[in-house]
């Protein structure tokens, strides 16, 4: 249901790599979650990196839409990047799993097929 790589580069350094490579891949990335930053800022002090990053491909988003509208539950698609064990890792829920649980539709796995491709190859690139 996962897929996790892992990169020598820094945390912050992925993050605005994926970014990159995902517009290559015509995705957009939407926000950019600091959780580290955030929830320190809340009182809670964390000591490792992680950034989640919300990306969206339009054109895969809006077949969906037009498909089955209640399966914006499922989007943005989201690319985790932190640190654990000493290492960065990038890590993602797949899609066509996650979707395949959501609806029966085929043409909503075929869908979901092309993201998951085209995602792992994103995070497969950046690091």
């Amino acid at each position: 249901m996962r897929y996790d790589i892992v990169t020598n580069k820094p945390a912050a350094q992925a993050a605005a790599d994926i970014q990159t490579v995902a517009k290559q891949h015509g995705f957009g990335t939407l926000h950019v979650y600091n959780l580290k930053e955030t929830l320190t800022s809340k009182g809670f002090p964390q000591t490792k990196e992680c950034f989640i990053l919300e990306v969206c491909s339009p054109a895969h988003a809006n077949k969906v839409l037009g498909l089955d509208f209640r399966m914006n539950v499922a989007l943005p698609c989201r690319i985790s990047v932190y640190e654990h064990e000493g290492q960065t890792w990038i890590g993602m829920i797949r899609p066509k799993a996650m979707l395949v649980m959501l609806s029966e539709l085929p043409e909503l796995a075929e869908i979901a097929d092309e993201v998951e491709s085209t995602m792992v190859k994103i995070m497969d690139e950046s690091v």
